[in-house]
């Protein structure tokens, strides 16, 4: 699991649930049109958008896809139950992302720009530190 803390658009965000949930089937029109949001009420794997003003349009497949506006925030569970992350709003259509990710979640984070490949690259580089140092305290205490 890798932890996510990152600034992205909502826009990003938008994307990044459309290419894990539902890319494959989207109408083309819900696609282009930046208030439209996948939602998902069933679990394991519950997507939640929280807006000013939210309009159901269609249900397809065990997505609901709605029109939401003034977004504040976005809540999305994988059906593994290996991904759960959180967006909320910071001003008008930028947030930050929180939580815990898969590491196959990263790909999709990835190319909707959610996070960049540097972010990725920075994080790994951390987590190697983190390991070597952790390698030479055992060797000292064993």
């Amino acid at each position: 699991m890798v932890t996510i803390d990152a600034m992205c658009s909502l826009e990003s965000f938008r994307k990044f649930v459309i290419l894990s949930t539902c890319n494959s089937f989207i109408p083309e029109s819900y696609l282009e049109d930046y208030e439209v949001f996948p939602e998902r009420e069933t679990s394991p794997g519950p997507i939640y958008v929280e807006a000013a003003d939210k309009v159901t349009l269609k249900k397809i497949r065990d997505m609901t896809f709605v029109n939401a506006k003034e977004v504040l925030g976005i809540i999305y569970s994988s059906k593994s139950g290996n991904t759960n992350l959180k967006w909320r709003q910071v001003r008008r259509n930028s947030g930050k992302v929180t939580g815990e990710a898969s590491t196959n979640t990263l790909v999709n984070l990835t190319e909707a720009g959610v996070i960049t490949p540097e972010w990725v690259q920075s994080y790994l580089r951390k987590k190697s530190e983190e390991k070597q140092q952790e390698v030479k305290t055992n060797e000292l205490t064993n």
